[in-house]
């Protein structure tokens, strides 16, 4: 048991550990992304059918768009981050792994961050043409909704930056 603990300890070199790396970029791009578009198509649909009825409030109305959309810069930063660690050569299995752990952190708390977003933006943009004084309560939820993408990209974040060595002992 005692020889087996330096090959458990190395960090193993392989050729699918960029895969993994890669498919963490991916999924931070792709998951964060679908987040935004959620979060800004069904936020979208309250916008168009409040100001149907109260055009004034339109622009002002915008905000859960503008949350939306800043999701997808969540996981762009990630993914740019990641590419640049993502080596073709001494490229370990660690790294794979913490690397696409972090993409998947960042991208799916932005995607459960748009589905936030977007169902309280629908709702409450269309609450706010009826009773305005409902503006700042939307803002606060919005606001604790945007905050579980943030959570994730700080994460992300992190766990990007663990890499180790990678070295084949056999």
């Amino acid at each position: 048991m005692l020889g087996l603990l330096p090959l458990l300890q190395a960090a193993q070199c392989s050729p699918s550990a960029s895969f993994f790396g890669f498919m963490g970029v991916t999924s931070a791009l792709v998951f964060a992304n679908l987040g935004a578009a959620y979060g800004t198509a069904k936020s979208g649909v309250g916008i168009s059918s409040m100001g149907v009825m109260r055009p004034d409030l339109v622009m002002r109305s915008i905000l859960p768009v503008v949350m939306a959309g800043v999701l997808g810069i969540y996981g762009l930063i990630t993914a740019v981050i990641l590419i640049q660690a993502v080596k073709d050569t001494a490229y370990s299995l660690y790294s794979g792994y913490a690397h696409l752990a972090s993409g998947l952190a960042c991208g799916l708390s932005s995607l459960a961050a748009g589905m936030a977003i977007g169902i309280v933006g629908d709702a409450g943009v269309r609450a706010n043409g009826q009773q305005p004084k409902l503006f700042v309560g939307m803002i606060l939820i919005l606001i604790f909704a945007e905050a579980l993408g943030l959570y994730g990209l700080i994460v992300a974040l992190i766990l990007s930056q663990k890499t180790a060595p990678c070295s084949n002992l056999g």
